[in-house]
């Protein structure tokens, strides 16, 4: 629930995927890749 939360900041250009708690980084990355927007994904 809340990685679908931060994947709608990131994809929303509200919030970096460096700012997205880093527990969650994970799952927020799985929602991006399955969605085909790894390219939103900077390390």
């Amino acid at each position: 629930m809340m990685a679908m939360f931060f994947a709608q900041r990131v994809i929303l250009n509200k919030t970096k995927f460096s700012e997205v708690p880093t527990s969650l980084q994970p799952g927020v990355r799985d929602i991006l890749v399955d969605s085909d927007l790894e390219f939103l994904i900077e390390e």
